[in-house]
């Protein structure tokens, strides 16, 4: 029988979120989502010591897994000791891929209570079967930071005392609780011993947690550079697909009633480090970004520093790179299909069609940063190309570089070349879409991505031939109205609605 070393919950905001994954036979695994619900969820969260679930997450939202898929079809009443008590269809059996992977929301270890936002509230522990509350005797900043950090933000901003967020009720867990800041969990701290104290609820222990989601690099505190904090750090968002709806849900998390405007392209100045999310796609109902699908954690096509501009779509213009704090551009010496070649997998395209020269997508300004750049067509990033020097050149605008690039999705086995069976190209490799609730709106988004109007029908079952290796992706869902792709360099902004002016 399993124990609760034998599951885990991987790439969630917080420790009790995640996709879930069991060890079986010498490794780890994912669990598919057929017929995956919260019963299912509650064994997982119960396993792992929680009080039970809140969510079943279902395709892939925590990010796919690699490797076995162990589990299908669990069917789970609720009260199994472990997932593995629970009907399944034997271990490594299935009909899924990791676009399938099943996750939980378990209920966590401490929650905040009574706050007029989720990152504020009165401290509760659960313990022993039962939710109780912190004494304020001792409380301070570093005991509040260690509270914040374990739900995932990245700090406090305040320690509350005296019951401000109102008295709780029922046990008082904690008492004398001493913490250095260092520790993982509240209960990692001194204190004097679960449910002992000399404390009455009017003393009651609060805590305001630093925002998970900030603005950076706006004129006003309003509008920015969206920059979500996980695991431990800062990183940015990837403006691919990036919409109002998406920009609303920031907005509300941040304490604003929406958003007027989305921004693309850095207009904010870009980031640095990671880059944390790739196609966000929020219906703009849900309480935090998190909470829309997305790629995965960490998992992305964008880049910082470089990008195309001027283009008639978005993978072709001239080539800009960033450095030392400014956009410059590119000089047209020695500019060929090699170098055009690293420039479009940088920003996560197949390759090049085209190398452009004397400033064929119009005249930059500014810097020029690089001239007679010379690469073999190995390199990871134009920075890595021979070059003469850092804004060493002797060029104009007039001879600005630019670049073609392969679009990252096509269409295979058609008669023309205007149909075909739909493939993408990602991480690295051509993939195919699979044809669960493939619709009409999803097609005229794909046909718009290649320069068409629109789409006239849509074909499933393999009608263009079968493809291989990678299937990308599944139950894929457009509106009709989505932006034909919108490439890399561009780190999601967003324009917020202040208060006062509603």
């Amino acid at each position: 029988m399993m124990n609760r070393i034998h599951i885990r919950l991987v790439g969630g905001h917080s420790s009790n979120e995640g996709r879930v994954e069991v060890f079986h036979d010498g490794q780890w695994g994912t669990v598919c989502d057929d017929g995956w619900d919260l019963y299912d969820a509650q064994v997982v969260c119960r396993q792992l010591g929680y009080s039970g679930a809140t969510e079943a997450r279902v395709r892939a939202a925590f990010g796919q897994g690699s490797g076995q898929i162990w589990l299908n079809n669990v069917g789970c009443d609720g009260s199994e000791t472990t997932i593995s008590d629970c009907g399944h269809g034997g271990w490594g059996s299935h009909n899924c891929d990791h676009s399938e992977d099943a996750g939980a929301v378990c209920k966590g270890d401490i929650r905040l209570v009574g706050g007029n936002s989720s990152n504020e509230g009165r401290v509760e522990v659960f313990h022993d079967g039962q939710w109780g509350t912190v004494c304020d005797d001792g409380w301070g900043l570093e005991e509040a930071h260690v509270v914040c950090r374990q739900l995932g933000y990245p700090g406090a901003t305040e320690a509350r005392v005296r019951a401000e967020f109102g008295q709780g009720s029922g046990q008082i867990w904690l008492d004398d609780v001493a913490c250095d800041g260092s520790e993982t969990t509240i209960s990692d701290c001194g204190h004097g011993g679960w449910g002992l104290h000399n404390c009455e609820h009017s003393e009651d222990a609060g805590a305001v947690c630093e925002r998970d989601i900030r603005l950076v690099g706006g004129n006003s505190s309003n509008e920015g550079r969206v920059e979500v904090f996980h695991d431990g750090q800062w990183g940015t968002v990837c403006d691919d697909d990036w919409q109002l709806k998406d920009a609303h849900v920031v907005c509300r998390h941040l304490g604003y009633p929406g958003a007027t405007g989305v921004r693309v392209r850095a207009a904010f100045g870009q980031g640095s480090g990671q880059i944390w999310l790739n196609y966000v796609g929020c219906d703009g109902s849900e309480t935090t970004i998190s909470d829309c699908g997305h790629r995965g954690w960490g998992l992305h096509n964008c880049d910082h520093n470089i990008r195309l501009v001027g283009g008639n779509s978005s993978n072709e213009g001239r080539v800009e790179v960033f450095h030392d704090g400014q956009w410059g551009t590119v000089c047209d010496d020695d500019w060929g299909l090699e170098e055009a070649h690293v420039v479009c997998r940088q920003l996560g395209y197949p390759g090049a069609t085209e190398a452009r020269v004397r400033a064929a997508f119009g005249q930059g300004s500014g810097q020029i940063w690089l001239n007679n750049v010379g690469c073999d067509g190995s390199e990871t990033t134009i920075s890595d190309c021979g070059h003469g020097g850092w804004g060493l050149h002797n060029c104009e605008h007039g001879e600005d570089a630019g670049a073609v690039c392969e679009r990252d999705i096509r269409l295979v086995g058609g008669n023309s070349s205007n149909e075909g069976r739909v493939e993408v190209f990602h991480d690295g490799q051509w993939g195919t879409v699979c044809d669960d609730d493939w619709l009409l709106k999803d097609a005229h988004v794909v046909c718009r991505h290649l320069g068409y109007p629109g789409a006239t029908g849509v074909r499933v079952r393999a009608a263009f031939g079968q493809g291989s290796g990678q299937n990308w992706l599944d139950g894929v869902a457009c509106d009709g109205s989505e932006i034909p792709f919108q490439h890399p360099a561009d780190m999601t902004s967003v324009l917020l609605t202040p208060i006062q002016s509603l």
